[in-house]
């Protein structure tokens, strides 16, 4: 071309720097990264179709440490966040956070908070209501993208940690059980809160109660998130005074995997003073022997051998234990 029309000087062509604003990765970064943005536009149908893919193969092709995700179910503050705030200090990358408040809380932690932004979009939870479980499940879903975090806690804006991170995080990765309470109970409050119209997914023989409160492993958190079966007979049919955040969880979590059930709660909570909600302590109790009759004074198995402590965390806690907390919580929780 050159010599037939005579050009004498060819610029050379120079391949652009300038890259699109927009470039779709083809890698597998793009899989395994958390968002990075709790406050997504996805509805519960969307976020829990999303939330339950799950990989078939055990092994991991990239570096993965796991995590365990917290999972703070609250009505609003965190009165007690200075004291969660000590326990998470200096493990970084070992555990996730995650808010679920009324929808018309917003959350002010300033930056440097290992709370800030790890509020996700939230509904009306009601004590007792099926939308109390849909909260619970919102919680998992949203943690479940987070490929990293294996193990799932659930907890409220009164627990508190009985023990510090690095013990907290050996007995929950140590154990071959996930801390689900789940026991048949003969009684008014159990087995007479069943209705047969459930049958036959669930039957009155497999009918289960346990606290709310639990710890599961990955794919126990998939099983609740993806479960289409089990959903539609708890929310007809249990509804006040079957109180359903007792029983649906419990219950078909004991019918599917009932081999990865330790039975048990890490929660404590005290039911001696009678009623519907168990006790509030205040800062009068917080004193060394109140936690050492919580720590000590429990039998229960680990890893099906018997063992003691039981519990790593603790509720109902009034905001006004912060400070005797604080002041004490070196001494007693090692943190």
């Amino acid at each position: 071309m050159t010599r037939y029309f005579g050009v004498q000087n060819v610029v050379p062509v120079v391949k652009s720097r300038l890259l699109p604003c927009f470039q779709e990765s083809n890698g597998l970064e793009s899989w395994i990264k958390p968002p990075s943005n709790l406050l997504h536009k996805m509805n519960d149908a969307e976020l829990f179709w999303r939330a339950s893919f799950a990989p078939q193969m055990k092994d991991y092709p990239f570096k993965r440490t796991p995590k365990i995700a917290f999972m703070f179910l609250t009505i609003g503050p965190l009165p007690l966040a200075p004291l969660w705030e000590r326990f998470f200090k200096g493990h970084e990358g070992l555990y996730s956070i995650y808010l679920h408040t009324q929808p018309s809380y917003e959350a002010n932690f300033n930056q440097s908070s290992v709370f800030y932004q790890r509020q996700i979009p939230s509904q009306v939870a009601e004590w007792g209501r099926m939308n109390m479980c849909d909260a619970e499940k919102r919680l998992l879903a949203n943690a479940l993208l987070d490929l990293s975090n294996e193990w799932f806690v659930l907890l409220s804006e009164s627990c508190i940690p009985l023990h510090n991170f690095s013990f907290v995080y050996d007995y929950i990765s140590g154990s071959q059980f996930s801390f689900m309470s789940s026991f048949d109970d003969p009684g008014p409050s159990g087995r007479g809160r069943y209705n047969d119209q459930m049958a036959p997914e669930v039957t009155i023989t497999n009918w289960r109660k346990g606290s709310q409160w639990f710890e599961i492993n990955r794919k126990l958190a998939v099983d609740i998130v993806q479960d289409t079966i089990y959903y539609p007979k708890f929310e007809q049919f249990c509804r006040p005074a079957c109180y359903v955040d007792e029983h649906y969880f419990q219950t078909m979590l004991s019918i599917r995997s009932p081999h990865l059930l330790a039975n048990r709660s890490v929660t404590f909570v005290d039911w001696s003073r009678g009623g519907a909600h168990p006790a509030t302590f205040g800062k009068d109790d917080i004193t060394e022997q109140f936690f050492k009759n919580i720590l000590e004074d429990q039998a229960c198995t680990y890893n099906d051998q018997p063992s003691s402590p039981c519990f790593l965390f603790a509720r109902k806690f009034a905001p006004n234990t912060l400070d005797p907390l604080l002041e004490q919580s070196s001494k007693i929780f090692s943190f």
